[in-house]
């Protein structure tokens, strides 16, 4: 990946962050959103922004507030970055996220006793 397009990325997922929680008064979204990854085409015509939500009973809604939303976190990207075009955005679950949950989800589950401490027989 050219350096340019890593760039982009890194300034979009912050101006998406920051978009979304200090321009946004939805109240769906008041939950605790995090874009985890962004990844624009070499064109700047599209790109793509992985969501990341903490209530993992919510994060179908979000994606469906901040897709119709499209528009306005468009316009506002626009006046924050410096591009000759600004991207159509389309926000996706973060797949890695949810599955870190479940995982920690089961380990919770487990009923692991603690370690008992070994006296060593060698003092």
């Amino acid at each position: 990946m050219s350096n340019r397009i890593e760039r982009a990325n890194s300034e979009i997922q912050k101006c998406l962050l920051e978009i979304i929680q200090t321009k946004m008064n939805d109240p769906r979204l008041d939950r605790v959103v995090s874009i985890t990854e962004v990844n624009v085409t070499p064109d700047f015509k599209y790109c793509k922004a992985k969501v990341s939500v903490l209530d993992v009973n919510e994060i179908s809604n979000v994606t469906r507030v901040l897709q119709k939303s499209e528009g306005f976190i468009k316009r506002e990207l626009a006046k924050m970055v410096d591009m000759p075009q600004v991207p159509k955005i389309n926000f996706v679950v973060d797949k890695s996220t949810m599955s870190a949950i479940r995982v920690e989800e089961i380990l919770r589950g487990l009923n692991i006793p603690a370690e008992e401490e070994v006296e060593d027989d060698n003092q």
